[in-house]
């Protein structure tokens, strides 16, 4: 969640916000009498893109956040506009990997394949299932997924505002409760951290000329600021990255919050959850109780895999994840 711009408006919450017919229609069973090989038919693609590339889990848990708090969990991200205004090419979307897009393409690409589940399954649905496999198979918690959305039909540019990674707990709170999650809920989430990357442009600014009189940002652990200035020097190579949990960078567990503790938050929007009274104390649950940020984050995940759900009256079942129909 790296890169993100802030926009809080009463629209924005009256937008997305799903109206209660919407989520109705999600239950984990929803393709039992229509695709009932579907989660397993993703699943085997995740493995098998986890096989080939360690950017693949994060990349695809990354995308149901850009998909889902940009227009709803429509899976807008993923079109593809012929006059280039699209989501994926705004500024906050462009640090997008290619391999997260690639495996929901071979995923819907395997669900098709199969006559009984051709057409049936949305873009919006493996996305949603491809982010649980991530963190599953990454070592996470295991939880059933709703099911049941549809495919949005717009994309612009102009729709994606998501948080910065220098935002402050006011404005990640006021970004996330715009949408109906809570505190606890974006802590949580953001512990997706655990796993994945970012570059240097995204935590560049803490580490030279970080406020008048300050060199870099005093909240970063001395001997962590050291490590990300050789990785990031002031004239960095544009490909240089640090990984977002310098412990466990592969695995879904709790050291992203224990790394908060010492000051090894990579993103000043990840440090300011230790670093702000308000926020700590659900930072040191997390971070001595791992059960309690899995079973945290379960609840979020599935409160964000609710936002902006389309039915069949506003949305369809894409036949190419790229293009509406």
């Amino acid at each position: 969640m790296e890169n993100f711009h802030v926009l809080l408006s009463f629209f924005l919450l009256s937008f997305i916000i799903s109206p209660p017919t919407a989520t109705a229609q999600l239950r984990p069973n929803y393709y039992a009498n229509i695709c009932p090989n579907v989660e397993s038919i993703v699943r085997g693609v995740v493995i098998q893109k986890m096989q080939q590339t360690p950017i693949a889990a994060p990349a695809a848990l990354r995308l149901i956040f850009h998909d889902c708090l940009v227009r709803g969990c429509d899976a807008s991200v993923m079109i593809i506009s012929p006059n280039g205004d699209d989501e994926w090419r705004s500024p906050e979307d462009m640090t997008l990997k290619p391999d997260g897009f690639d495996v929901i393409l071979k995923a819907k690409a395997a669900l098709d394949s199969n006559p009984r589940c051709r057409n049936k399954v949305s873009c919006a649905d493996i996305i949603v299932i491809a982010a649980r496999d991530a963190v599953v198979l990454s070592g996470g918690p295991s939880y059933q997924v709703e099911l049941g959305r549809y495919d949005g039909r717009i994309s612009r540019t102009s729709s994606v505002h998501l948080p910065l990674p220098t935002a402050n707990l006011d404005q990640l709170n006021a970004m996330f409760g715009a949408v109906g999650l809570s505190q606890i809920d974006m802590i949580a989430l953001s512990g997706a951290h655990t796993i994945g990357a970012a570059g240097c442009p995204s935590f560049i600014n803490r580490l030279y000329n970080y406020a008048p009189n300050r060199p870099s940002d005093p909240s970063l652990n001395p001997g962590f600021l050291f490590q990300l200035q050789r990785t990031c020097p002031r004239f960095f190579n544009p490909a240089a990255f640090a990984f977002l949990d310098q412990s466990t960078p592969s695995r879904f567990d709790n050291a992203y919050f224990q790394n908060l503790q010492r000051g090894m938050g990579l993103l000043g929007s990840d440090q300011v959850l230790y670093t702000d009274p308000r926020s700590r104390n659900t930072v040191n649950l997390f971070a001595a109780n791992q059960q309690a940020f899995f079973n945290a984050f379960v609840t979020a995940m599935t409160k964000l895999g609710r936002i902006g759900v389309k039915t069949a009256a506003n949305g369809e079942i894409r036949r190419d994840c790229g293009f509406p129909n």
